[in-house]
């Protein structure tokens, strides 16, 4: 985000940014995919700047005065994705960034949009006339379109999800000569390319829809709010509320991040984004490099769990379950707030362990002056929540969240948003909504295989027999295959390929869905925590000039609540709001965060004073039983919290107070 990149209010210098003595374009280009296009020039920039401009006024015309027909509305947004994908990136990521788009992707742009523009003009007349009968034409822009989209999304993301595509296209041939437990009868390429091009369980499935619908009304709306300078105030509002308490820059790239990692769909470049201000700013107050990209990676990637749009998964979810918006939302809270509490807190605990003071006041923005000046930047947001709840359609806030935008920027002359501006939002709009488009369309291959073939009911068996029927080993398994699954996957197609491959399971065991769907969700999205292939964790070190395994290492420690809690709703689904009673509610919610504060004391090994190991495991303990619902296990866990505050106060005035501060 251009806005993140800028300095707070101007108190805080760009110092920090410059020390570090990193290219940050080329940190982005080597772990985002995204950033690896190119930049033509000339007319050929024109042309694609004019593309991009066209498809979001199209999605925004659509949003407000009627979507045309799933189909057609989704093979619209695809053509324009695909052609852009084909010019924008190169068919190497090591060419050259500024150069011409060469004839040979030209052509393969236009014969991209050739079978979409074909099933627009005959979509029709293959409904009533031809459906499940296809000709040979039919199958023939079918093949195209596969061949071109799986190449597409190659470029853009990496070849783990269309390789993962043209491994179900061939399990869905090949599935006769399969092992008996994953076996079929398998198909032939005819009916394979029916399935996936003229129905609607393939390429112009459910996750095709909402991309071409909700995810990019509220991507172009995230550009939008960028353009008034919206992420620039996030980082200085951030600034004034944390940034003068212990360890107050580690607090504020766990806010910040947050706020801004829910309308991103990429942890990776959240990181490269917000890590490229707050990680040196860390560093400077004396956080250990590596110990500075790791809270940077947990808190991008904690954006992707943090309602209200969890990086554009919220919307496919209720999708999938069948349920309105704000119930996915509403069930994120409490997991969220979990999650974001025990960062906080460890930071906080590592901070004092350290001995490091937040940053001098005179050098923050003031509270009031920001709100009084720039507050107005968080009414769209605000109204997009109310819109919400009044029961008007993510699509339609959307699109009322972008003209309340554009009537309160002209408030101040330096967030006005002027023709100008509002060509570079829509530009910036259809841009960030390539690599969601590319994947939500490549991964309806993966789950038109799954409809066509009834895979998922079989690896559903097959990890409920493994575990024996018992739910903890089933989620377990689970877990694994959601980390595995999800490794390099953008949030979107992530969660589509968990929630076909691994939920199933846990559904099989009488999981509530939402509980199920949240579970398979958090541990897609914590593939980019996880060592060996911990994405986020290793673009932090890059910014931070960390070791990558010691960084991951790290944000692993740091978000373990991340990977406890999913258990824990799973067992007492009352934390994702399903059949709630309000006093058993407050009482779940604040033993949860009790646990949270004492995992933290175990992760970071300090409260008050060093702890012994003894005391850690104790602290572990006395977490788990907290988290884990019942009165018995709550009582336990607060006994042994009382213990652990009796022997550290002790220890700390022995020891003269703990750890004492030191200037930042």
């Amino acid at each position: 985000m251009e806005e993140a990149k800028g300095k707070a209010s101007g108190l805080i210098t760009d110092a920090p940014e410059k020390e570090a003595g990193i290219d940050f374009e080329e940190l982005m280009r080597k772990y985002d995919t995204e950033a690896r296009f190119r930049t033509p020039p000339g007319w050929q920039a024109k042309f694609i700047t004019i593309l991009c401009v066209l498809l979001s006024v199209f999605h925004f015309y659509t949003a407000g005065f009627g979507l045309l027909p799933a189909q057609k509305q989704g093979a619209v947004h695809l053509a324009f994705i695909l052609v852009l994908v084909l010019l924008l990136y190169p068919i190497k990521s090591g060419m050259k960034k500024n150069s011409n788009v060469p004839i040979y992707d030209i052509a393969f742009a236009v014969i991209a949009a050739i079978p979409l523009i074909y099933l627009i003009h005959q979509i029709d007349t293959i409904a009533m006339e031809r459906s499940g009968l296809p000709t040979t034409m039919d199958l023939t822009m079918g093949f195209v379109l596969i061949i071109a989209l799986l190449e597409a999304t190659r470029r853009i993301s990496n070849p783990i999800l269309p390789g993962l595509a043209i491994v179900s296209l061939l399990y869905c041939y090949f599935g006769q000569y399969m092992p008996e437990m994953v076996q079929h009868r398998g198909f032939s390429i005819q009916r394979i390319i029916n399935h996936m091009y003229l129905g609607t369980e393939g390429i112009f499935g459910t996750p095709l829809e909402v991309s071409s619908t909700f995810v990019f009304m509220f991507i172009l709306f995230g550009s939008v709010l960028e353009k008034t300078g919206l992420g620039k105030f996030i980082i200085d509002l951030s600034l004034a509320l944390a940034g003068w308490s212990t360890g107050g820059p580690a607090k504020v790239a766990v806010v910040a991040s947050g706020l801004m990692g829910t309308v991103s769909g990429s942890s990776v470049a959240n990181v490269c984004t917000t890590g490229m201000f707050t990680i040196p700013l860390m560093k400077s107050v004396g956080y250990k490099p590596y110990f500075a990209g790791a809270v940077e990676a947990v808190a991008s990637t904690g954006g992707q769990i943090m309602p209200p749009v969890m990086g554009a998964g919220a919307f496919i979810m209720a999708q999938f379950l069948g349920v309105n918006y704000l119930e996915v939302a509403l069930a994120a809270v409490v997991p969220a707030l979990l999650y974001y509490f025990a960062v906080l807190v460890q930071v906080h605990f590592e901070a004092q362990r350290l001995g490091l003071l937040g940053l001098k006041r005179e050098q923050l923005p003031h509270l009031f002056k920001l709100l009084k000046e720039k507050g107005f930047l968080l009414i769209p947001l605000i109204a997009i929540i109310y819109l919400l709840i009044a029961g008007y359609t993510p699509l339609k806030a959307a699109f009322y969240g972008i003209w309340i935008s554009f009537v309160l920027s002209w408030a101040r002359k330096e967030t006005r948003l002027t023709p100008t501006r509002i060509f570079e939002a829509f530009e910036a709009g259809a841009r960030g909504a390539l690599s969601v488009a590319c994947a939500c369309a490549c991964v309806g291959m993966v789950v038109g295989m799954g409809t066509l073939t009834g895979l998922a009911l079989r690896i559903a068996g097959a990890i409920v027999a493994l575990a024996g029927g018992k739910l903890i080993l089933t989620l377990f398994f689970t877990m694994c295959a959601s980390i595995l699954l999800g490794t390099g996957l953008p949030t979107t197609a992530n969660f589509i390929v968990t929630s076909t491959m691994a939920a199933p399971a846990l559904l099989q065991l009488g999981v509530p869905a939402m509980a199920a769907y949240m579970f398979v969700f958090y541990f897609g999205i914590a593939a980019d925590l996880t060592p060996p292939v911990a994405l986020a964790a290793y673009a932090g070190a890059g910014i931070a000039g960390a070791d990558p395994m010691k960084t991951g290492g790290t944000a692993f420690k740091l978000a373990l609540a991340g990977f406890l809690v999913p258990y824990i709703y799973v067992y007492n689904p009352m934390l994702l709001f399903i059949d709630a009673e309000p006093m058993a509610m407050v009482q779940a919610i604040i033993t949860a965060l009790i646990g949270v504060f004492l995992l933290a004391m175990f992760t970071i090994g300090f409260f008050k004073a060093q702890m012994n190991w003894l005391l850690r495991v104790l602290a572990l303990v006395g977490a788990l039983g907290l988290l884990d619902p019942g009165t018995l296990t709550d009582i336990i866990g607060l006994a042994i919290l009382t213990l652990i505050y009796a022997a550290q106060t002790i220890k700390a005035k022995k020891n003269g107070g703990g750890a004492q501060p030191t200037n930042a």
